[in-house]
């Protein structure tokens, strides 16, 4: 199981009780925005140090475009994951398990100190 499971399960679980119906449509946009920020940091990262090397590689509106397609796919990759018989398996193996859980305001806040770290990145290159 991964650390993007756990986090699932934890926005799952503290959603559940209280918006029965769209707990795991919350869930998704979360981990899908979580993965999106951490490729959205990586593709900061490579686009800086590509720069600095003196490569060229594509324009920035052609990277904002695969940026977005690579989006969607991971919303669509997520939503097929965490729909069916893989939640069911997170579940149990989460109640098995006794894991520990993660505090929700701190996950919350992870995407945002992401996307600010993604800031300052880029504002050095």
């Amino acid at each position: 199981m991964t650390v993007f499971d756990e986090f699932f399960y934890t926005v799952f679980s503290f959603y559940k009780n209280n918006h029965k119906q769209k707990a795991n449509s919350i869930a998704i946009v979360y981990i899908s925005f979580l993965q999106g920020t951490l490729l959205l940091l990586l593709g900061v990262f490579f686009a800086g140090f590509f720069r600095q090397m003196n490569m060229v590689t594509m324009s920035s509106t052609k990277a904002w475009g695969l940026f977005v397609l690579a989006m969607v796919f991971i919303y669509f990759k997520n939503w097929m994951q965490y729909t069916g018989k893989r939640r069911m398996m997170i579940n149990t193996k989460m109640i098995k398990k006794k894991s520990k859980t993660h505090n929700i305001y701190l996950l919350w806040l992870l995407p945002f100190a992401v996307l600010g770290l993604t800031y300052i990145v880029y504002q050095a290159v």
